[in-house]
């Protein structure tokens, strides 16, 4: 489970709905990145970035770690 991706959404005030609308790819989507159910594909790990203030690439080091 990724804690810290629900928990950087919260901090941003943003629902599941919202951060659909601004990253472009759909609520379930949101969730199973959330759950750790799947990793997203670079360009929206980049756009998750820019919208909630992290560093993509956690999605690819937490794998390697």
């Amino acid at each position: 489970m990724r804690t810290w991706l629900k928990q950087k959404r919260i901090e941003k005030s943003l629902t599941l709905s919202q951060l659909s609308e601004i990253v472009g790819v759909s609520e379930q989507s949101l969730s199973y990145y959330e759950n750790g159910d799947r990793r997203p594909v670079p360009e929206v790990a980049i756009a998750l970035g820019k919208a909630l203030d992290f560093d993509w690439t956690i999605f690819y080091k937490e794998e390697s770690a």
